[in-house]
This record gives C-alpha cells, structure tokens and sequence, in this order.
C-alpha cells in the first residue's frame, strides 16, 4: 500500500487534536484514501509535555531540517502559529518538493502571495482550510463548490472568543470583565486576549477570505477592524430593546468594480441567522449571484475540529498524488 508519510511542526493543542483525528480514524481514512498516512516526525520543544496521545519518543526531533528536508517526508503540517519562523519553515518545505498544509492564519495572511507563488513555482500543493473557521469547510466551499459564482458579500462571526463574551453578556447580564473571565476560565480565551477582543485575529481571517473570493490582496493591517473591548451592558440592552443582538461581524462586500470591507461590532436584527450564534460558534454568510444566500456553521476553535479540517487537507493531497 502506498504509503504518504507526514511531518508536523508543533505540538500543542491543535497539533495533538491533528495527530488523534488521524489515530483514532486511521482505518476510515486509510479506506477513503487508498494510501497509509503515517505522521513519522515531529518538531516540538516540550517533550515532558502530557497529551492524551500515546507517541514514540523517536518521532519526536528538535531540528526543522530533519522534517524539511528529509527524502522520507511528503507531506508538512505546519502548527506553530506566529508569522516567523513558520513562513520560512513552510517555504524551505515547498522548495524542497514538498505539500504543506497550515492552520496559521497569521502568517497566510501576512504572506499569502508568496506562500501560493511557492507552491505554484515548486509543483506543490499548499492548503490553509484550517486557517479560517476551525472546523467549518469554507475556504473549500469557496473555491471548489461555488467557483462558478460572483461573490456578492461575506459577512461572518470569526471568533469564537468574542462570541463568547457577547453571548454572556446578553444572555446572563455578565459585564464585560467578567465574561472575559469565564471565557478564560473555560479555555476559550489567552492569558492575553488581545488578538481576539481587539479584532486581530479576525482580521487574519477576512485577509484570507477576501483573497480567495474577491482575488484582492488586503493586508491585515489595512482592514478596518475595531474590537469588542469599548462595550458596555448599555449597547447589548438597547440592541435587544431594538430587536437585535450585538456581534462581532466581519464584512466584505461588492460595490461595482470595487470591495469594501471591515470588522466591527454590529447590530445583527433577530430575524438574521447570524444573530442565533452564540457561544464559541462560528458561522460565516455568503451571497453568491448563482446561489444566493448561504450560511456555514459550526465550531470555529479546538483541537479537533481544527484538527478535523487539517486532516481534511491532507487527504485531499494524498488523493492528488495518488490520480
């Protein structure tokens, strides 16, 4: 049997739920695909690190070129989060003749273009469906399914951390300090919120999605993005009093020849699907001048659903090489 063999840069949360999605459906994923997907190496610091995976001491390695640059490895997952090192890492893998897959927002946004250019100038598939939405198969859904579509406008609650809070917030009367607390409390939240309450994180992911659905490159930093951190009980009461919620919406739409887009708390009316949200959920609405209205839902965070779309990825490489 064909055998693919896979290296995973970084093991924490989602790389530990990528690694347990493929243990625990090796036999399903091996039937869908005809070939044996193995993960043989692993670059992580913290081996004392406890995980609910059982994984050999010698999968694990400290030197990127062992993954990178080893003939026994077709395929990269990279888990690392940040920009640097992980671009260089994914293009030192490209370069050298391999598929990457990624969960990192930030550094796909911050260098779309030449991480795509790579992929193209080595033969190589590169794949980011984790990158945007967790679990939710939207970057697919654009490019694949609904290509024959003129996007109108996507609109979408992106992070499941601020959703949190607002959903506490309207729903239990909790200030803001102290639905940020329960958020952190309960895993949903950083030490340090700031990427998600002030915004930054969604605006990673509306970079992306305006990059693939409107073919427009939109830094980051050029979206307009405002966070959560300025509300007050007094905004979440009127909302309701005015027969609508308060969510956190990113937004890019057509206007003729041009987008405009932006990220910023918004009245979302009752009657919306965006407003049933609640809690760490995502979802994301489409306008498509073939399809119409569309809305994709579902978790947008953890391991495993993450872990889920970036297993979806690999396979669908693992297919590609074996037409």
């Amino acid at each position: 049997m064909k055998q693919i063999r896979i290296g995973l840069l970084g093991m924490g949360n989602i790389g530990t739920g990528t690694y347990k999605t493929l243990e625990m459906n090796k036999a399903l994923i091996t039937a869908n695909t005809g070939a044996e997907l193995t993960i043989v190496k692993i670059l992580e610091k913290d081996l004392a690190r406890k995980r609910d995976v059982r994984v050999l001491p010698e999968q694990f390695t400290q030197e990127p070129s062992d993954i990178l640059e080893s003939p026994d490895i077709d395929v990269v997952i990279e888990l690392l989060g940040g920009i640097e090192p992980a671009t260089g890492f994914m293009l030192t893998a490209m370069n050298n003749g391999k598929h990457v897959v990624t969960a990192n927002k930030a550094a796909v946004a911050a260098n779309f273009d030449k991480l795509t250019n790579a992929a193209r100038s080595n033969s190589v598939m590169f794949r980011f469906e984790a990158s945007v939405g967790g679990g939710i198969p939207i970057l697919t859904a654009l490019t694949a399914p609904l290509l024959a579509n003129e996007y109108e406008e996507i609109r979408g609650i992106l992070n499941g951390t601020t959703n949190y809070i607002l959903t506490q917030m309207e729903e239990n009367g909790l200030s803001y300090d102290s639905a940020l607390k329960a958020a952190q409390d309960r895993g949903f939240a950083e030490a340090d919120p700031t990427a998600d309450v002030e915004g930054h994180d969604v605006a990673n992911k509306l970079s992306i999605l305006i990059s693939l659905a409107f073919g427009r490159r939109v830094p980051p930093e050029n979206i307009p993005t405002e966070g959560i951190t300025k509300l007050t009980m007094r905004d979440i009461e009127t909302a309701a009093v005015d027969g609508g919620k308060i969510k956190l919406i990113a937004s890019v739409k057509k206007r003729g020849n041009d987008i405009e887009y932006s990220i910023k708390p918004t009245f979302v009316p009752n009657d919306h699907p965006l407003a049933g949200v609640r809690n760490e959920f995502n979802a994301i609405f489409v306008k498509g001048n073939a399809v119409g209205e569309l809305m994709f839902y579902g978790k947008g965070a953890g391991p495993l659903p993450t872990g889920s779309a970036v297993m979806g990825d690999v396979i669908e490489i693992a297919r590609a090489v074996l037409r």
